[in-house]
């Protein structure tokens, strides 16, 4: 048995079903698999109920209750949904400090900064370990502008041992916040397959959207591009498959419903489970990422690991690593319909093999295994408890 403390991952992403829409769930599973083969770790996550699970990989889950919406959409000024929100904060606590005490601990990792840094923090104080945080997109830009929450929030960021963002730019805004470093640490999922065969060097292409149906995710701009692009442009085009779920299926639908009544070739689907959108990704020419508000998406690195081109909005991160020399995709003049179209048009003029040595420099950036390896001896040394 290892003698070494353990590394508690404390999050609200973690899968429980398993169909497919936990993106950043999947990527935490797959990284604390990963870290366990160098350090015990325990993973203290939302579940349909309390109780405790065994994972790959010696792999221990510590549930705690949570309702079936995410806790960033429950809305407080409702008196049934504040008093949810007391009973997650309540027991994601509990379900800290139960997992930090089940043997060694030398720390506590939480993804992302709220509410898993806030339990971890409260921990922390109680028994000693220490603890780092991650910060999420969500936590900046959404509860990072609620004067009391941000209040917090920089609480919770400055007692940390280290402090981390899966993103440049956004790890800019968490050092605003908090006034103290912040590093760049990628997050990326295990990819079971690699590309096997050569890039196309001639149309027509076969385009990929994967991700969910959000404002944020520019899948309305996605439609509205779509209808922007000329007969000639389609003439390039195999087929455009949409892939995802979310709030805005019914303006997907009617949108989708449109472009097939006039002879575009559409294939639409809901949310895919790991294995079929790597498949998807495998078999797509580019990947197409409309996002009005981005870090850098996990589907992003998936695709660059996946060999796949990205048509990315000038968001978030995605400028600096896709215009990254070599480059590995294209990215819009600005974030609308028109000037995605216009990438759409520009990417379809250029074989996906044109970017293929910008595919494999980024890839390097985005590996799982150093990734864990770094966080490992970072974090897993020490022992309290």
């Amino acid at each position: 048995m290892r003698r070494t403390g353990a590394i508690v991952l404390v999050t609200t992403s973690f899968p429980i079903r398993g169909d497919g829409s936990e993106a950043a769930g999947s990527f935490v599973s797959d990284l604390a698999e990963e870290l366990a083969k160098h350090v015990p770790v325990r993973v203290v996550a939302p579940g349909e109920e309390t109780c405790e699970e065994a994972w790959p990989g010696d792999v221990e889950v510590f549930r705690f209750a949570a309702p079936d919406k995410a806790l960033s959409t429950l809305r407080p000024w409702r008196p049934a949904e504040i008093r949810a929100i007391g009973r997650v904060l309540a027991a994601g606590q509990v379900a800290t400090e139960r997992a930090v005490q089940a043997g060694r601990t030398a720390h506590m990792l939480a993804l992302w900064a709220l509410p898993s840094g806030h339990w971890a923090r409260q921990v922390s104080r109680r028994v000693g370990v220490p603890y780092s945080v991650w910060t999420l997109g969500s936590d900046i830009w959404t509860l990072g502008k609620l004067p009391l929450v941000r209040a917090h929030l920089r609480r919770v960021l400055q007692d940390a041992r280290r402090c981390y963002s899966d993103g440049f730019k956004l790890a800019d805004e968490t050092r605003a916040i908090c006034g103290r470093p912040v590093e760049f640490l990628p997050s990326t999922r295990r990819i079971e397959r690699a590309r096997m065969m050569d890039l196309k060097k001639a149309a027509p292409y076969r385009l990929l959207f994967l991700g969910r149906w959000h404002p944020n995710k520019g899948i309305d701009l996605l439609i509205a591009a779509l209808n922007l692009l000329s007969d000639e442009d389609w003439q390039y085009i195999e087929v455009v498959e949409i892939c995802g779920g979310g709030p805005m299926e019914s303006t997907v639908r009617r949108g989708v419903a449109g472009l097939l009544a006039a002879g575009r070739r559409i294939e639409l689907r809901g949310y895919v489970q790991k294995p079929v959108a790597e498949n998807a990704l495998l078999c797509a020419d580019y990947l197409l990422i409309p996002s009005r508000i981005e870090s850098i998406p996990v589907v992003f690195s998936d695709a660059i690991k996946l060999g796949c081109p990205v048509i990315a909005s000038p968001v978030g991160d995605l400028p600096r690593l896709v215009n990254a020399t070599p480059r590995c995709g294209l990215v819009a003049e600005s974030v609308d319909a028109h000037a995605y179209a216009t990438a759409i048009s520009s990417a379809l003029r250029q074989p996906p093999a044109s970017f293929a040595n910008g595919l494999e420099v980024m890839a390097r950036t985005f590996d799982l295994t150093g990734l864990a390896q770094d966080i490992a001896s970072r974090h897993g040394a020490g022992c309290h408890g």
